[in-house]
């Protein structure tokens, strides 16, 4: 039962490949699950693609933007609970002291638009007008009608910094409950994979981490990681990295990053150029890479620290690697 199956997507603006086994042993019955990898990944993919039509903030047909477009009508809207339970996350953490995330800075990514062809580098005016869209305050949430309110007009929530997590949990669960034994699911820079990889003799996953100065397969780092130095029952482990030398956009002789700072506007001035947490929750990984990503790389390995089941990697612009104390045991 070594046999694999391997399907790969383009959506959410990424590639997402997914690998399962191609049988696996029923629990209790000493039978083979025979001819369910196939229709489990079609599964997969259509739960993946409705995922990207409730989250996605570059879609005029989603249930996000749907919330964005009655920002300043008054008017409450009640959304998918799935919907509402990553918008009340994200505000949480957008109100957190010191934190860089803010799924309230909508009109900033969509105005800089670095990622897409129609990029641009905003006034100085308009940027001071549009941090005036941003607060995180003005997200009002009704907990019992599971329904959201954006006080103001032009407003606009954005969930990229956390869909994808909060996706690939939810995937990597429906999986597990379908009894299988083992799995990997990439999000682009967010990997995730539970059980006993049966491609390693030890039946580990080695994870390389990226080389922010070459093309991808490229590794300064390379993580062992194992069911058994995993803390939780599942056995999964999600790896995360936010960085700033993917998508740039050029303008004369500047270069401007994505990762936007919600205080100024402009993209973070730091000396990071990569940051990556490890945990066991992909979510996790999602909001403190964001919510640290800014910071210097002595506040990153402090703050990770004193979080619990929680590392981090980070890469300056110097390649130096610097890593919270439970990384030593996790590297080849």
């Amino acid at each position: 039962m070594g046999q694999m199956r391997e399907s790969q997507w383009q959506m959410m603006g990424t590639v997402i490949t997914m690998k399962i086994p191609e049988t696996w042993e029923l629990k209790g019955t000493g039978k083979a699950n025979v001819g369910v990898a196939e229709p489990l990944l079609q599964t997969a993919e259509a739960y993946l693609r409705q995922q990207e039509q409730r989250f996605s903030a570059n879609s005029p047909t989603s249930e996000l933007a749907q919330v964005n477009q009655l920002a300043g009508s008054g008017q409450w809207l009640p959304i998918h609970p799935q919907l509402f339970d990553l918008i009340a996350i994200g505000r949480k953490h957008s109100l957190a002291s010191g934190s860089q995330l803010n799924i309230a800075i909508g009109p900033l990514v969509q105005t800089w638009r670095i990622g897409f062809d129609d990029a641009k580098v905003p006034s100085p005016q308009a940027i001071t007008q549009l941090l005036g869209k941003t607060d995180p305050q003005k997200i009002q949430l009704d907990f019992n009608k599971k329904a959201v309110l954006l006080e103001e007009s032009g407003m606009k929530i954005d969930l990229g910094a956390l869909a994808k997590g909060y996706i690939a949990d939810c995937l990597m669960t429906k999986l597990r409950q379908a009894q299988v034994p083992w799995a990997m699911l990439n999000l682009g820079g967010n990997l995730v994979v539970y059980g006993e990889n049966p491609n390693q003799v030890d039946n580990s996953w080695h994870i390389g981490i990226q080389d922010p100065t070459k093309q991808r397969n490229h590794t300064l780092a390379l993580l062992r990681l194992t069911s058994d130095s995993s803390q939780t029952f599942t056995g999964q482990w999600s790896v995360v990295t936010s960085g700033i030398y993917e998508r740039h956009l050029h303008v004369g002789d500047r270069e401007y990053h994505h990762i936007l700072n919600p205080q100024t506007g402009y993209p973070q001035a730091t000396d990071v150029i990569s940051l990556t947490i490890l945990s066991h929750e992909s979510i996790l990984g999602e909001i403190w890479t964001t919510r640290l990503f800014g910071k210097n790389k002595s506040e990153i390995l402090t703050c990770v620290e004193a979080l619990p089941d929680m590392e981090a990697l980070v890469i300056d612009k110097e390649l130096q690697i610097s890593k919270t104390s439970g990384v030593a045991a996790l590297l080849l």
